[in-house]
């Protein structure tokens, strides 16, 4: 039913304010930045952007903006997961109204969802207050304790949520990922959402499309293993993902991609401001460790312009 993606969609950071409003200025900047260097779109108001932190209304003026911004041929999806489903409802139909190109929804953090009707009640309802655009459940089990088969997902809404598109796969297990894949000869697109392997889905045998975190700032390299692997270039694609492997280590030091990737933003001439509470923000002094051991790696030279 729906037009398969081809390449990496970007989840990008939520620009704020020193005092955590919400700041729209970059985001024109942003996305050509973004398309610059390969991306084919973003996925909007996700983990990497704090979406469950922001309100109804800060999430809608986010989309709002990122159409606006985006670039000729630059997708749109938007996260509408919420742990209030009339809320999903809402921003998946303002979702449509505005023309986005797609929406998407982890399980909520709280109730945690247990049994993989719980969870197909919950996408269905969601899928069908915008029933025009793809939706593609967020599988992120580390996030909310949803560690449901996702095989078993889709033989549950296969039939029954008529635009069910796929899943973004941010998990560790390359065998169920696969699986998920080739159930039905690929009738759903599987969105591989783990940067640290991008190389290993392509290797498996159909691979296509994927949603990542750190191509934020490190896309070219993540789009150049693509590019290598379709090139047949497998020690490119091997040095590509190994140095982006060694970019994530450093961000592992430092709170992760949303607290330390999005400093890395600042790093590369594009200021995000802070994080929202709880999140602990980096310290200058931290920033300044940060930034040696990804001068250490060479990182600075390779990095999104």
């Amino acid at each position: 039913m729906f037009e398969k993606i081809i390449g990496l969609i970007d989840a990008p950071f939520t620009p704020f304010h020193e005092n955590g409003d919400v700041n729209l200025e970059p985001i024109p900047a942003y996305a050509a930045m973004l398309k610059r260097n390969g991306l084919k779109g973003v996925f909007i108001n996700g983990s990497s952007g704090e979406g469950y932190m922001l309100t109804t209304e800060e999430r809608m003026m986010l989309a709002e903006a990122w159409m606006a911004a985006k670039p000729n041929g630059f997708k749109v999806i938007v996260h509408v997961g919420s742990c209030c489903l009339r809320e999903s409802e809402k921003l998946a139909a303002h979702a449509a109204q505005i023309g986005a190109d797609g929406i998407g929804a982890m399980a909520p953090p709280f109730p945690k969802i247990g049994r993989i009707e719980e969870l197909v009640k919950y996408c269905e309802a969601i899928a069908a207050a915008a029933p025009s655009l793809p939706f593609y459940y967020y599988h992120i089990p580390a996030f909310n304790g949803a560690f449901l088969p996702m095989i078993d997902l889709l033989k549950a809404v296969d039939g029954r949520i008529p635009n069910f598109a796929g899943i973004k796969y941010t998990f560790e297990s390359l065998y169920e990922y696969n699986q998920c894949r080739l159930y039905k000869d690929g009738k759903y697109d599987m969105l591989h959402g783990q940067d640290e392997t991008i190389l290993p889905s392509l290797a498996q045998g159909g691979a296509r499309g994927g949603i990542g975190g750190t191509t934020n700032y490190n896309g070219c390299n993540l789009v150049g293993i693509i590019d290598a692997w379709n090139a047949g270039d497998l020690e490119k694609a091997r040095e590509l993902q190994n140095f982006s492997q060694e970019v994530i280590n450093v961000i592992c030091h430092f709170r992760g991609n949303i607290v330390g990737g999005k400093r890395i933003m600042k790093l590369i001439g594009l200021d995000l401001g802070p994080n929202r509470v709880p999140f602990a923000n980096m310290t200058d002094e931290e920033e300044q460790r940060m930034k040696a051991e990804l001068e250490e790696i060479g990182f600075f030279e390779r990095c999104n312009r």
